[in-house]
């Protein structure tokens, strides 16, 4: 196996995620976060996951506390100094995550290591050139939740290595069983840059009073066949995460389909932020 030992930056909902897969295929994994809290609250999102499976029946107990067992927890950034790969998983700031690559740098001692970033949009490029290794730098998104989509999107700047990919390819492919799709570098990348700007037309419909947010979510779901509408998938996404994705989508091609209607900029504000909030479009406080 190419690489065994992995970090994961940042245990939320996502961090969470890579991690639980990642220990499931076998790999030693360290999880960092911010504090003792925050490190908590993600550990319970893990034992939660793999509680879900193992009432699935798509793992046994034993599985289930191996699994848990490789994965180790701390809030020192020094711990990812021996690993083969480091994945990024903090919140959606360009400047957040600059100043983590550029830490990472200096931390992992690995001369092959590779840094990835599970940003939903911002270039690969600009954290690259933050660090002094812009070759070995690349994203993978994954997707939300992390254990049940099969998606993975490997992102590659303009100095991205051929072998970079190529492991990057086979670590999220061959060792995570993920369905791996290829995109170039710019903000959004496949997904969100044809998901962001649908979603955002669901809220200006709801702003101006078109439709309901019922009759849009059921148009799309009994019209479309999608699995869920545009505005509870937002609330699923985060409306935070929807927003800073969009400004970064917005900042790079400053095309009005991906400017923030003024309604998900309001309800950002009042931290009415979807599921993780309790309410977002719709209440899940009940």
């Amino acid at each position: 196996m190419d690489i065994e030992k992995v970090g994961v930056v940042g245990c939320g909902l996502m961090g969470s995620g890579i991690a639980d897969v990642c220990a499931r295929a076998g790999l030693d994994v360290i999880v960092c976060e911010t504090d003792s809290g925050a490190l908590d609250a993600g550990r319970q999102k893990i034992e939660k996951s793999l509680a879900r499976a193992v009432k699935s029946s798509k793992l046994s107990s034993d599985e289930a506390e191996a699994v848990a067992s490789r994965i180790h927890y701390t809030t020192k950034l020094d711990a990812m100094a021996d690993r083969a790969l480091v994945v990024e998983a903090i919140f959606e700031n360009e400047e957040a995550k600059v100043a983590l690559f550029r830490d990472l740098d200096a931390i992992v001692s690995d001369a092959d290591a590779i840094l990835a970033s599970n940003t939903s949009s911002i270039p690969i490029m600009k954290l690259g050139v933050a660090t002094q290794r812009p070759a070995q730098v690349c994203g993978l998104h994954f997707f939300n939740p992390v254990p049940v989509l099969d998606l993975v999107e490997l992102v590659t700047s303009l100095v991205t290595s051929d072998e970079t990919s190529e492991r990057a390819a086979r670590f999220a492919g061959d060792v995570l069983g993920k369905h791996v799709v290829h995109s170039k570098d710019r903000a959004g990348f496949i997904v969100n840059a044809l998901l962001i700007p649908y979603i955002l037309s669901a809220i200006r419909m709801v702003e101006s009073g078109f439709a309901t947010k019922e009759d849009i979510d059921a148009g799309m779901v009994k019209g479309c066949a999608h699995p869920m509408g545009p505005l509870a998938l937002a609330d699923l996404i985060g409306l935070d995460t929807t927003m800073a994705v969009a400004e970064s989508m917005y900042e790079e091609f400053k095309e009005q389909l991906y400017a923030s209607p003024p309604l998900l900029c309001r309800m950002v504000e009042a931290g009415l932020l979807g599921r993780k909030a309790g309410r977002g479009f719709y209440d899940y406080r009940k």
